[in-house]
């Protein structure tokens, strides 16, 4: 019966946003977003000297739409960079807790030095997130290895059997904490790559103007170099974006999951230092 009774507690997670599961549309939305911009707002002809044709830029909007197609696709990256990390900084939020971290993890190491399962089991239900969750299934091992069913086993068995549940409800955790980091970890290549694309083909109508006719056509050498700088640009912004979010909220992940196994640990040593070995 106790031991049904452990795996309710991973279940805590789906309390708040817990994260986008169909990453896929997140990035279709901003494919649609970015070329409906592109087209409508950088292309439109009150953004250029020459109207409808769409030749002389009025603007920096206009200048960006004459960074070429690659434009949209770079702009695609980068909202999927600043969309998962706005979801990302949702999810941790929620796996988090409502309160401080740290001082929760010093809450339940003083409760537990305390012997008071009762109070760290109020303070799992007042934080919630991702680590009360691992700590509460951690807590119900605890006293179900105190019940009358266990007595059999060794202590060194019983300290294996929490030790066990804690890492069970990590790895039902991870999940939730580490969703689409890869994705923004892969935006960090593909923006540069991109945007080197987008200089090249730049680069490309310029030496094809300087090529044509034995010399050089002004406006469409300006116009070539102008498509190459603009898509340096957003490619290294998309970049700098992902690097930026992926190593912060890989740090976030990193603290949450040391936070875990301190905890796991203190629930442990604390079977370990109060209970003797009956076998």
């Amino acid at each position: 019966m106790a031991t049904t009774q452990q795996k309710p507690a991973p279940k805590k997670q789906s309390e708040g946003f817990t994260g986008v599961r169909g990453a896929f549309w997140i990035i279709v939305v901003c494919a649609v977003v970015a070329f409906t911009l592109f087209y409508t707002w950088f292309g439109n002809p009150m953004h250029f000297q020459d109207g409808a044709a769409r030749e002389n830029p009025a603007d920096v909007w206009g200048t960006i739409f004459k960074g070429g197609v690659v434009v949209p696709v770079i702009h695609t990256l980068l909202l999927t960079v600043l969309a998962m990390s706005i979801e990302r900084w949702m999810a941790l939020k929620t796996a988090f807790g409502k309160g401080s971290l740290p001082k929760f993890v010093a809450n339940i190491k003083a409760a537990l030095n305390a012997n008071d399962l009762a109070k760290a089991n109020q303070l799992c239900d007042q934080q919630k997130g991702s680590v009360a969750n691992v700590v509460k299934a951690s807590l119900n091992a605890y006293k179900d290895m105190e019940s009358g069913a266990n007595v059999n086993l060794k202590k060194a068995q019983k300290v294996a059997k929490i030790q066990q549940a804690h890492e069970e409800a990590t790895q039902l955790e991870m999940p939730t904490l580490t969703m689409n980091l890869p994705i923004i970890a892969t935006l960090v290549t593909l923006g540069t790559l991109t945007g080197l694309l987008g200089t090249v083909t730049g680069m490309i109508k310029s030496f094809s103007a300087l090529a044509a006719g034995g010399g050089a056509d002004s406006a469409a050498l300006s116009a070539g170099i102008s498509e190459a700088l603009i898509n340096t640009a957003f490619g290294i912004a998309t970049s700098w974006c992902a690097v930026v979010s992926y190593g912060y909220y890989s740090n976030k992940v990193d603290k949450l999951t040391f936070a875990l196994d301190e905890v796991g640990y203190s629930i442990a040593q604390t079977y370990e230092v109060n209970h003797t070995d009956e076998a």
